[in-house]
C-alpha cells in the first residue's frame, strides 16, 4: 500500500522508515496532487500551529479534510492529534476538526517534561509498547463513538474514530513497529476492503 506522510514540517522521515520497514511505500505529501497517489495519510508530530498555518497557505487544509471525511484513513501523532481534533482547549478555532475529541496542548508539560513509559495496548499488541511523550497533548473529552485505546495516568493518549487514529505519543521514535502495523493492517486495509465491497 501507499502510505502518505504530510511533509510540511515535523517528524516525516521517521514515519517513512517505519512504513517501508513493513514493506509498504511511503510517500511525502506536499501538494494536493499527492493525495491521488496514496491510500492513507499520517500527520506527524511537530508544531501544530506551524503545520496548521502551512496547510492554509498551501491550500491543503480543505483537500485533506475532504479526503478524511470521504473515508481516507488518517493517523495523527502528537501535533497531528491537535490538527484532527474538533475542539482545542483555550483556542477559539480548530484545524481539520474531523475527530470528535477535545484536546489540551502541551498537557504533560514542556520539552524538559518529556518522558517514556510502557503499556500494553490490547487492540494493538499483546506485548508492552514503549510510549514516547514530547510536549504531548492528551484528550480531555471524547464523543460516544470514539474508541479509547490507551490512557496514561488517567488521561486519554490514544483513540480511534472510524478511519481516524490519534496518539499523543510518538511510536515512530521507537524500534517497535506495532502501532504502524496496527494502523496499516487494521485501519488502512479494512478501509480498502470496505471500499472494494461497495463496487
Amino acid at each position: 500500500m501507499n502510505i502518505g506522510v504530510l511533509a510540511l514540517q515535523g517528524g516525516v522521515i521517521e514515519h517513512l522508515k517505519q512504513i517501508e520497514a513493513l514493506g509498504h511505500k511511503g510517500i511525502e505529501v506536499k501538494v494536493a496532487e499527492d493525495f491521488e497517489k496514496i491510500d492513507a495519510i499520517i500527520l506527524p508530530g511537530g508544531e501544530s500551529t506551524t503545520i496548521g498555518k502551512l496547510l492554509r497557505i498551501t491550500g491543503l487544509m480543505e483537500c485533506l479534510r475532504e479526503k478524511i471525511q470521504g473515508g481516507m484513513p488518517v493517523w495523527g501523532t502528537c501535533a497531528g492529534m491537535i490538527l484532527l481534533a474538533k475542539e482545542i482547549e483555550n483556542q477559539p478555532f480548530n484545524y481539520l476538526g474531523v475527530m470528535d475529541i477535545k484536546v489540551r496542548r502541551n498537557a504533560f508539560g514542556t520539552q524538559i517534561d518529556s518522558f517514556k513509559t510502557k503499556k500494553v495496548i490490547k487492540s494493538v499488541s499483546d506485548k508492552e509498547i514503549e510510549l514516547v511523550f514530547i510536549r504531548a497533548p492528551y484528550v480531555l473529552e471524547a464523543g460516544t463513538d470514539v474508541d479509547i485505546l490507551c490512557e496514561v495516568n488517567g488521561n486519554i493518549v490514544a483513540a480511534r474514530q472510524g478511519n481516524v487514529l490519534a496518539t499523543s505519543f510518538h511510536p515512530e521514535l521507537t524500534n517497535d513497529l506495532s502501532f504502524m502495523r496496527f494502523f496499516i493492517e487494521e485501519i488502512v486495509h479494512s478501509s480498502l476492503v470496505d471500499n472494494l465491497s461497495i463496487y
